[in-house]
C-alpha cells in the first residue's frame, strides 16, 4: 500500500469530517465502536458504518505509526 502518497491534509480533513460525522448528538464512529465492544454490532449497515467512518482515522493512525520506507540519502552517507 502506498500510504506515503496520500497527503497529510487529505487524511486530517477526512478524519475530522467523516470520522466525526455527525457531530450531534454523537459521532457515528464512537457509537459504532461502543456497539462493537458491547457485542451489539451485528447488522450489516452498522458494520458498513464502522468501516466508512473509521477508514480515514485508521489510515491517519497508520501513517503516523508506520515508519516511512523512503530513506533520505543524505542520512546514509558519511559527512567527513
Amino acid at each position: 500500500m502506498k500510504l506515503n502518497k496520500i497527503p497529510w491534509n487529505i487524511l486530517i480533513i477526512g478524519s475530522l469530517t467523516l470520522g466525526l460525522a455527525p457531530f450531534v448528538p454523537e459521532p457515528h464512529l464512537l457509537e459504532k465502536l461502543r456497539m462493537l465492544f458491547q457485542g451489539d454490532l451485528i447488522r450489516p449497515i452498522d458494520i458498513f458504518d464502522l468501516i466508512m467512518h473509521g477508514a480515514f482515522p485508521l489510515l491517519l493512525l497508520l501513517k503516523i505509526i508506520l515508519p516511512s520506507k523512503a530513506i533520505d540519502e543524505s542520512t546514509l552517507t558519511d559527512k567527513d
